[in-house]
């Protein structure tokens, strides 16, 4: 049986369904998409100029992801995570990336290793400016591009909905008094390590990396309760 034209034009292709996820998720990231934020259909429709097939499929997928919430007559929003778990899922992301350090230690090339260095000297620029949106920033294209250079396809999709979850609380972190100077000499440290070709020293020094990041967000969760 023949499906009509009407019919097909609201069929998901895998292409436009993967569009619209990678958006929503990067609008997560960047902050255009805060947690609680309704995610009405008809805009992402509009927005992404992707059919309502493509946008529901869409939005189910990150529900599995638990990156967003739908409710029955209320439509999907932004799923809001407390700070316990994301403390967890930074636990969770560093046994993943320090598989990816190691990956990318072993199979790095001599330009991504100039690429990676050009990153940690960004992040040197941007703390000594007091530049906290720019640290970041440049902070998240650090840790996305050892994932790249690992080439660890199952890590990627794994990280994707990890970091996406546990943004917003890695932003607040950054405005820790002293905290964008101590993450950039860890960066710089990741940066080295995997550049050094040690599989095992990467996959240490991102590991201790990221439980810092737990120390602080504990550290975080510790100042919220004296007030």
């Amino acid at each position: 049986m023949a499906v009509s034209n009407e019919m097909a034009s609201d069929e998901p292709s895998t292409a436009t369904v993967d569009g619209v996820v990678t958006a929503v998720r990067d609008g997560i990231m960047q902050g255009r998409y805060a947690p609680g934020q309704r995610l009405p259909e008809a805009d992402l429709v509009s927005l992404y100029q992707a059919s309502r097939g493509a946008v529901r499929t869409a939005l189910a997928q990150l529900e599995s992801e638990g990156i967003v919430l739908r409710e029955r007559n209320r439509g999907a929003r932004v799923r809001p995570i407390s700070l316990d778990e994301a403390v967890e899922i930074t636990e969770a992301r560093a046994v993943v990336e320090g598989l990816c350090a190691a990956k990318a230690a072993q199979r790095i090339t001599a330009e991504e290793k100039k690429s990676l260095r050009a990153l940690g000297d960004e992040l040197r620029v941007a703390v000594d400016e007091g530049d906290v949106m720019a640290y970041t920033r440049v902070n998240q294209e650090v840790h996305r591009a050892v994932r790249d250079i690992s080439r660890h396809e199952t890590a990627g999709v794994m990280l994707d909905r990890l970091r996406t979850q546990s943004v917003r609380y890695h932003y607040t972190v950054a405005l820790l008094p002293g905290r964008p100077a101590v993450g950039m000499r860890e960066h710089v440290e990741v940066i080295e390590s995997v550049c050094s070709g040690d599989a095992d020293r990467a996959e240490q020094t991102m590991r201790a990396h990221l439980l810092s990041v737990v120390d602080a967000l504990q550290q975080l969760d510790a100042n919220l309760h004296q007030w």
